[in-house]
């Protein structure tokens, strides 16, 4: 059997997770980027550092535009016709998901998937849907943000408040405005960066933010774990650490799915981010992916479920069993090392394999020594990341703590 999958950047997730689930299934993989050169090195260093891969056809391809996907994929003849379309990028959902439509392949439904992506869109569809109501304002490219007090004071919407990308991810440009004069400040900001770009605003919703992890073949939908996540101080929202909760069902599953449901979000894997207040479950953004940063592969290994075989069969029409087997015991804490300043990144530790009293402690650079960054505020700030796994978060604990203790990171402004 044929997957084709569509991506932009290489990302571990890809790389890592479902290359090797493709390999391990016996599937042909055909990988369509706009960014060839880079899928090509990261597969062959995956490849010399001993990871089992597939054979992978890599072929350039305006992935943003459905009708150019479609049209290379038809370009490639009946012996390269799919038998799956798949993507696990959080920009490429809708155009995978039409692609798949249009050769008559199992998939999400492109307007679900649209309607997760865009923010504004989420919004609208919740309300619409009477599941919840965030009052939010858009910020259209033509308009200037000096109108946007007027209009936040009309909607009742109160400061502090929030304004992000519309179509943004990783928390990249997500602030928040303490007031007035902040606001059109980091509208202002923003625009710089993203010229073009269409904003969004909106009221901040406090409280204990955690995730659901999901997977679905479009007719059952599985809870499959839940994080309680840790943020960097205000005014960004960068994910500092997450610990998975016991076994779902949480207090707010229940609504965090009748939520999803509503969206016609279903099919494949889906992370899903919110906040808890009190009863409520108040959805932040519905990430219609599998959770990345290395926590897929972390949460792989603590649930002990073949994650990546499971999402990839979805896309093949195959139905998810009524019991994934996840071992409900499974413990897992992921921490992230931050930049605090810009500069050259002058000391770090190496990547470690860690087994000891019970705990597994994976450690993985995300920034090599010698480069230099400014600081971003999002998860590009990220220097390494530590995956620990058991079934004991006491001893989870103090294993990153001892780790963390024990290593130093050094840069130099």
């Amino acid at each position: 059997m044929r997957l084709h999958l569509l991506a932009l950047n290489p990302t571990d997730s890809v790389t890592l997770g479902f290359l090797p689930a493709a390999a391990r299934l016996g599937l042909e993989v055909t990988l369509l980027t706009d960014q060839p050169a880079a899928h090509r090195r990261a597969y062959e260093q995956s490849v010399a550092d001993g990871g089992k891969l597939p054979e992978l056809s890599v072929l350039g391809c305006d992935v943003t535009d459905f009708r150019e996907v479609v049209a290379r994929i038809s370009a490639l003849g009946r012996q390269a016709r799919p038998d799956g379309v798949f993507t696990n990028s959080d920009h490429l959902q809708p155009q995978a998901a039409l692609a798949a439509d249009y050769f008559g392949l199992p998939g999400k439904d492109w307007r679900s998937a649209l309607d997760a992506k865009n923010k504004a869109q989420l919004r609208r569809r919740l309300a619409e849907a009477g599941a919840d109501t965030v009052r939010s304002a858009e910020l259209a490219p033509g308009d200037e943000p000096e109108g946007l007090p007027g209009r936040l004071a009309d909607l009742g919407l109160p400061f502090p408040c929030v304004v992000k990308p519309r179509e943004g991810v990783a928390s990249e440009d997500v602030v928040l405005a303490e007031d007035e004069a902040s606001l059109v400040r980091h509208c202002h900001d923003i625009r710089t960066r993203r010229p073009g770009a269409s904003l969004l605003v909106e009221e901040y919703l406090e409280g204990e933010l955690h995730t659901l992890e999901t997977l679905g073949d479009g007719s059952t939908l599985h809870a499959l774990a839940s994080f309680r996540t840790r943020l960097s101080p205000l005014p960004h929202f960068i994910e500092e650490r997450l610990d998975l909760l016991p076994a779902p069902p949480q207090p707010h599953t229940e609504q965090v799915l009748a939520q999803l449901r509503a969206l016609g979000v279903g099919f494949g894997a889906c992370h899903t981010e919110y906040v808890t207040q009190g009863s409520l479950a108040r959805i932040i953004e519905v990430n219609y992916r599998a959770i990345g940063d290395q926590c897929d592969l972390a949460l792989a290994d603590a649930l002990g479920v073949p994650l990546f075989e499971h999402v990839l069969r979805t896309h093949l029409g195959e139905p998810l069993p009524a019991d994934l087997g996840a071992r409900p015991d499974g413990r897992l804490r992921v921490e992230y090392v931050c930049a605090d300043r810009g500069g050259t990144l002058e000391k770090a530790p190496p990547a470690s394999d860690i087994e000891r009293d019970g705990v597994r402690l994976v450690y993985r650079p995300l920034r090599g020594t010698g480069e230099a960054h400014p600081l971003h505020g999002t998860n590009r700030d990220y220097l390494g990341v530590i995956r620990a796994t058991g079934t004991d978060q006491g001893r989870i604990d103090r294993e990153v703590d001892a780790f963390l203790a024990a290593q130093r990171w050094e840069i130099m402004s």
